[in-house]
């Protein structure tokens, strides 16, 4: 039979110990700090959300970020150019020519639900009825309602069958509140 007696100095463990920790902190704090300058630099690239000078398809996917993004920016996207589907919704206080193209966000986990959308302006807005599912073509505007807001002023519009997605959800982890993502 072996016995062994390992003794042990304290302060030479103490010591390996504090070292590996202040090694590994290190390593922590450089891999997070790499993380939020990559991430800052990503911020100034446009294709997170909509190309800028083309018509940018808005997706059930993306609804919301891009909604949220361009109300809280308003200027930084005066003349983008926006293509997406929703249904007509109007408030008793809307011209002839104004409805939100709408969508309904779900903002609980039992389903209850919220109408969000971008006000639209077209000439022959009348000839859509409520609850009607469009596909719209517009130049985003600043205008008022109720303060400033991004006005959708509509180029093309044609009358679609309901989506298979009717339901959009909140802003996600990837919205950025700058104005560097549309």
């Amino acid at each position: 039979m072996f016995i062994y007696n390992i003794k042990i100095n304290g302060s030479k463990t103490f010591k390996y110990f504090f070292v590996g920790i202040v090694i590994l902190v290190i390593i922590i704090v450089g891999v997070v700090t790499l993380k939020i300058f990559h991430g800052a630099s990503n911020n100034n690239e446009i294709s997170s959300c909509m190309p800028q000078n083309k018509i940018s398809k808005i997706t059930t996917q993306n609804y919301t970020n891009i909604l949220k993004t361009v109300h809280d920016n308003i200027d930084n996207y005066v003349g983008n150019e926006i293509n997406f589907t929703g249904y007509v919704y109007r408030l008793i206080d809307f011209n002839d020519n104004q409805f939100v193209l709408a969508r309904d966000m779900i903002i609980s986990s039992d389903l209850q639900t919220v109408v969000v959308g971008f006000l639209c302006e077209y000439k022959n807005a009348k000839t859509f009825k409520d609850n009607s599912w469009v596909e719209i073509t517009g130049e985003i505007t600043k205008g008022d309602y109720h303060g400033d807001m991004p006005i959708v002023k509509v180029t093309e519009i044609k009358k679609i069958d309901n989506p298979h997605e009717e339901l959009v959800y909140p802003p996600d982890e990837s919205y950025i509140p700058t104005s560097g993502i549309i």
